[in-house]
Formats: C-alpha cells, structure tokens, sequence
C-alpha cells in the first residue's frame, strides 16, 4: 500500500498544501528520510541522484521544525550555485505554502548583496544560501548563524570538490550543537573526509534504490568521430530532436561559448549558460529553457547545477568528463521522473579505451551510436544551409533600383526552378571548398 505523506509525520497544513501543488504519494527517499529527520536526534547523510524528491525530503521536514517564536535563524542549506540554491528556495516557498508565516531568505551571488543585507535586519528563520555569498554576508556581520539548529549540504559532492574553503569558513561559524543533513549524489573520498571531520560520530546513512534510479530510463550512447567532423556529427544529432528538449555539456566556459556560437549561427533553438556570465543573464536563460522558448542548453558542469526541468529528453557530452561522478550528474538530466532519456557522449578514437572504465566503474552499459554517413551529414549541412536562409532579415536599406535589377535577372524563373538554381549553385561551392581541403591534406602530408 502506498504512504501518504501523512504516514510520514508531515502535519495536516503542509499536506494540504503538497495536495495543491498536486503532490500526494511520496517518493523512496522521502519515505526514507523524512521520518528520519522528524523523530531521530542524529546527524543523517543521503545519498541519492538528481530527480528523486530530495529536496522535499529535507525542506518538509524543516518547514515542520521551525519555531515560529524564534526570530534567529534556525536552517541553512547550502547549495553550491546560485540556481540550485534559486530553485531551492522556489521549492520551499511553495511547500510552505501561501499563508505560511515561515521567513525564508535566498541568499545568492550575482545579484546586488546590499538588499540582501537589509532583507537579513528583518527576520530570517530559514537562509538558502551559496557558500561564496554567505562568506561575504558573514565577513560584513550581515547574518548571525550562532543559533543554527540545521545545517543542510545540498550537492556536498560539488561543494567539497570546488568551494572547500568557504565551507570550513562558514561551518566553523555554526555551534558545535547543530544538526548536519548532508545530501550527495556520490561518496568520493572528499564527502567521506567531510562527515568524519564535521558531523557527529553517529550518523544515519539512508540511500535510495541507486541501483535503478541513477541510470533508469537513460539510454547511454558513445560515437566516435574524428575532431574535424565533431561539429557536423553534433549538427546531424540535433536536427533529429528538433523540437525536443536537450543539455550540451562541455568542459570549458570558452568552449560553451564557442559552441553555442556554431548553435545560433545555424539558428538552432539554444543559449548557453556557465559561472562567468551575469546572474541576470543565466536567470534569462534558464527561464527561456524551462519555458520552452529554447530547445537546448550548452553548460558547463557546476553552472547546469540546478536545472529541474523534467522534459529534458538527452544529455550530450560534447567532451568526455574527467570523473565518474560528473557523467552520473551530466547523464541525470534526462530520464526524470519516470521518463525516458538518451546520454550521448561524443568521444575521439583515444578516448574509446575509457568507454569500459565508464561501464565498470558505474554498473552501466553503453550502446553505440552509428553516425550518419557522409550523404546524411551533407543532406543535413544543406538543410541548414537552407534554414538559415529562411531565417535570415530581410535587409530594408537594399535600394528599390537594385532590388528590382535583381528580380529582373530571375523574374522568368518559376519558384522550382529558382529553389533548384539556388541549391545547385550551393552544392557547387560545397563541392569546391571540399576539394579545395582535400588538396590541402595531400598537400600537407607530402
């Protein structure tokens, strides 16, 4: 029989107001963590993958604990970007539901810290925060953390890895007496490290049905290409979902930018987001994204933290990522809740060798992609050829006299015979500029 969250120890206000969000039957590690959170004294530790209901799993519990009578702040979560933070807060608020009392604070970088500043001389009872803002806020004697009773670690794995500085700093604010939820999609050495350096000596340890949740429903693939054809294969991929949603992860913030260049030039549906762009820029796009108004999404690892979009139908690895625990984040993005999804990781001849490494290391299978052959890729270059043509402006500075020149040269011409001499003309360049490369080769090995 299933639970009801109710069975959980969740009040009768907060599942009324789950109910209105239409959220009723709770997931594995909900049912696991939130009776945990709500009845035992310990420090817990959860590991579970992106797409399974954590944050409900700790944010319930939390919304029920805070006293109302208590002015201080009493949680902190800590999440390691600004949208996984963003979206964290979203997520309480509307758990809290419209006529709470509950003072919750965001509390990011990217955005102006003097409002934030003053938000913080009213009450706050539960802070969201990025460990970089905290930082500064705490260095200002902005925010007073003597009082936690909860400290929550979002995404530990992310934040031990690239932002272990600001964590020792903020943590050694926080009194001894706390309580410590720590949430990791992995369990490297670093999470490891952290719970025997800054959690109590008896811990929960709770994990959700990893086995089937971390790769259920994703489909995982590899090509291998050779680099000068790397784009043309990404190109060809794309125009196969056209209209469906994606994620394009590469390892770099100039190669984001370089690709999603390469991506609007043949007008594909995309933006591009990574730690260097504004935060009002980054907030734009992922709002286009999650909206629909874009297709795909070019990221890097830490910026694409933080997305919660549940239509997301592939993940592409435009680079191979360094570690294990990054595919398992990259690859998360699709297949959520319950869906399906297709990881695509485009690979070079020498890095075939780690495809097995990859399968060993995380009890997963990958299937090869075939790639088109050299008739499609051109087919395929000659409809984007087509659709940027199609979309390109009109020019309304061209003057009438030499508009009408040019008609006069095509006015005899029927709309098949123009579209036919336009194409034609077009494959005789493409023609052209490929011989001329294929000179260049020869001419390059003698």
């Amino acid at each position: 029989m299933l639970k009801s969250f109710s069975d959980l120890g969740i009040n009768k206000q907060l599942e009324q107001d789950l109910a209105s969000l239409k959220i009723s039957i709770p997931t594995d590690i909900q049912e696991q963590t939130i009776p945990a959170l709500l009845n035992d004294k310990e420090d817990v530790v959860v590991l579970a993958k992106t797409g399974t209901g954590k944050t409900a799993a700790f944010g319930l519990p939390l919304l029920q604990l805070i006293d109302l009578g208590n002015i201080n702040v009493q949680s902190l979560i800590l999440a390691p970007t600004r949208e996984l933070a963003q979206q964290i807060y979203t997520n309480l608020v509307s758990f809290a539901g419209s006529n709470s009392k509950i003072a919750i604070t965001s509390l990011c970088g990217g955005i102006p810290i003097k409002p934030q500043i003053e938000r913080l001389k009213a009450t706050t009872q539960i802070a969201v925060a990025t460990p970089g803002r905290l930082v500064d806020l705490i260095k200002r004697e902005a925010i007073a953390l003597n009082k936690i009773k909860y400290l929550v670690l979002d995404e530990a794995d992310e934040m031990v890895s690239s932002l272990k500085q600001d964590l020792d700093l903020i943590i050694e604010e926080l009194p001894k007496s706390r309580r410590t939820l720590l949430f990791t999609a992995t369990m490297p050495g670093t999470i490891k490290q952290l719970v025997q350096n800054y959690m109590s000596k008896h811990v929960i340890y709770i994990e959700a049905d990893m086995e089937n949740i971390g790769h259920q429903g994703i489909d995982h693939q590899y090509v291998v290409v050779e680099p000068i054809e790397k784009l043309e294969v990404l190109l060809h991929f794309l125009s196969t979902k056209e209209g469906e949603r994606g994620v394009i992860f590469c390892k770099t913030k100039a190669a984001v930018n370089k690709l999603s260049k390469k991506l609007a030039i043949n007008k594909f549906s995309s933006g591009a987001i990574h730690g260097s762009l504004a935060q009002t820029i980054r907030d734009r796009i992922m709002g286009q994204f999650r909206e629909g108004y874009i297709d795909i999404l070019v990221a890097t690892d830490l910026a694409a933290r933080g997305i919660d979009v549940k239509e997301i139908s592939y993940v592409v690895n435009y680079h191979l990522p360094d570690t294990y625990d990054t595919y398992v984040h990259r690859s998360g993005r699709t297949a959520r809740a319950g869906a399906k999804g297709l990881s695509l990781s485009i690979i070079q001849k020498e890095e075939l060798e780690e495809i097995p490494e990859f399968e060993n290391e995380l009890g997963i299978t990958f299937n090869e992609f075939i790639k088109a052959d050299v008739q499609s890729i051109e087919e395929n270059n000659g409809l984007l050829w087509a659709r940027k043509i199609f979309k390109t402006k009109i020019n309304r500075e061209v003057s009438e006299e030499f508009k009408t020149k040019i008609k006069t040269i095509f006015h005899h011409l029927t709309k098949d015979e123009l579209v036919e001499k336009i194409l034609a003309n077009y494959l005789a360049q493409t023609s052209s500029a490929n011989t001329k490369t294929d000179s260049t080769k020869k001419h390059k090995k003698k």
